[in-house]
């Protein structure tokens, strides 16, 4: 039987989007449990409504400036004749390489009275704008200049343009990075306790903290899922419908960008401020800590043992993460269908889970379960996987769409097992793309640090959790360190999320 449509492999999937699902099926099994008397009597507090307020009212806030931000600079970037827009693009995307707690540490060690509302917005929008900025420069680049030229033609003015022409084509882009922002910011821990704002995500690690896993923040949990599932249906039916595809790529032709001619100055001004207050700050801040903190002893020993371990953790976390993800990117393309499709999203779905909800849920059935496997690596790697599987699929399945059929055919009918098929024929043509989500799901887990905190063995110190526990302590200094390492390790990511972009501009 073709490894294609080997049952195994459907196991083997079916397996892994069982694994994914798991902590909503915990949140559901719980909340049947609990029943509607113990639901109203959790949920319905004046507690859970002020958390709802912090939540809604941060997650509106932040995608608002964030689609300001994105949107305005993609299209200096994309549209206009700004002067060094490669340097821009990747000044632009360099505050990815900083971890939201890592800037959050960095202003609240300046600024100690920025936890407040404002501050809170203000730091996890300088986080979060590059994934707006992202897609909609993409989007900029994918779209035909001939509409936009026959618009000026007919007189119409350059931001009439953007709203008649522009927008309307990057709806789509605007609406995926828009929830993206929503969806990180709604599993958002570390940046957000560091700042002392509530929200959801907070109350639920006190309340472990306090009760170790009570009742009270299960519900908070099942109120969090939920905040999810909204955001991502209400994302669809925004998208609507309508699409923007072009029928034909016609003929290459470069965009004339608009002259800025007296607002080039005001344009410059306006991204070096944002480059300054989301990159400079934080580097900024890193560099003075690290300088203070010299007057102290490093231990070195300490930083290189903790570095050592983040790295085992992260290469083990990749090999099984990216290993899971075969089987279900493999049927994606090989055997497309209501199944297979099911199985791929049922992982985007467990992956939208905020961290701290896959977390509590993995403590729980650990210690009902299989108490012998609480505190754990297996337990961790686990949350790994549910939390970055998406990042090892998409590219598993980019490369199995580009790996010809024909090949394995040619192999089965010189009668090659399906294990040699595997080994001398599948694997090294998917090679890239397992190597492409294994890199990303290794930067991903570099810099966890929620699922971490309440998983890790005892005794297991990260970059993430050691950073944590000397800045949770005020010790600026010494969390240094570890912060500049995470940055350092997660400076490839932004490399080569700006390389490709770069090669569509000329100057």
């Amino acid at each position: 039987m073709r490894l294609r449509r080997s049952p195994v492999t459907l196991a083997l999937a079916a397996a892994v989007a069982a694994l994914a699902l798991l902590p909503l099926g915990y949140i559901a099994w719980y909340t049947a449990d609990v029943g509607w008397s113990g639901i109203r009597e959790l949920v319905l507090r004046p507690r859970v409504a002020e958390l709802l307020w912090n939540t809604t009212r941060l997650v509106a806030g932040t995608v608002a400036v964030c689609a300001v931000v994105g949107v305005g600079a993609a299209w200096l970037i994309e549209r206009s004749s700004l002067p060094g827009r490669r340097i821009w693009h990747v000044l632009l995307v360099a505050p990815l390489a900083v971890p939201a707690f890592v800037n959050s540490y960095a202003w609240i060690s300046l600024l100690p009275g920025l936890d407040t509302y404002g501050g809170a917005l203000l730091v996890v929008s300088l986080s979060y704008f590059p994934f707006v900025y992202l897609p909609i420069a993409a989007a900029f680049r994918g779209l035909d200049p001939a509409l936009e030229e026959t618009a000026r033609g007919l007189g119409l003015s350059s931001w009439a343009v953007f709203l008649r022409v522009q927008l309307p084509q990057l709806r789509v882009a605007l609406l995926g990075g828009s929830l993206l922002v929503a969806l990180h910011l709604l599993a958002e821990f570390g940046a957000l306790q560091m700042l002392r704002y509530p929200t959801f995500t907070t109350a639920i690690y006190d309340q472990y903290r306090a009760t170790f896993n009570g009742p009270g923040a299960t519900m908070l949990a099942g109120v969090l899922v939920l905040l999810c599932l909204v955001l991502l249906l209400a994302e669809i039916r925004l998208r609507g419908r309508r699409g923007y595809a072009r029928t034909a790529k016609g003929a290459v032709r470069p965009v004339r960008p608009v002259a800025l001619r007296g607002l080039t100055g005001p344009a410059l001004a306006a991204l070096a401020a944002v480059v300054a207050l989301s990159l400079l700050v934080p580097l900024g801040s890193l560099g003075y800590w690290m300088a203070a903190g010299a007057s102290t002893a490093l231990d070195g020993a300490a930083l290189v043992a903790t570095t050592g371990t983040t790295l085992g953790l992260a290469a083990a976390a990749a090999v099984v993460t990216t290993g899971m993800a075969l089987p279900t990117g493999w049927l994606a393309v090989r055997a497309r269908g209501r199944v297979a499709t099911l199985l791929e999203r049922s992982t985007y779905l467990g992956s939208a889970v905020p961290g701290i909800v896959v977390a509590l849920a993995l403590v729980t059935l650990s210690i009902r379960v299989t108490p012998w496997l609480y505190q754990t690596v297996p337990v961790l790697l686990a949350a790994y996987a549910i939390l970055f599987l998406p990042r090892a699929i998409v590219t598993v399945r980019a490369a199995v769409e580009q790996s010809p059929r024909v090949y394995d055919d040619v192999a089965a009918s010189l009668g090659a097992s399906a294990a040699d098929r595997l080994r001398r024929i599948t694997l090294p043509l998917l090679a890239p793309g397992i190597g492409a989500g294994a890199a990303l799901v290794f930067l991903a887990v570099v810099t966890e640090l929620t699922a971490t905190l309440l998983l890790a063995p005892t005794g297991t110190t990260t970059l993430a959790t050691a950073f944590w526990s000397a800045s949770s302590a005020l010790e600026y200094g010494a969390a240094a360190p570890y912060a500049v390492v995470m940055v350092l390790l997660s400076a490839p990511a932004t490399v080569l999320l700006s390389r490709d972009a770069r090669r569509g501009l000329t100057t």
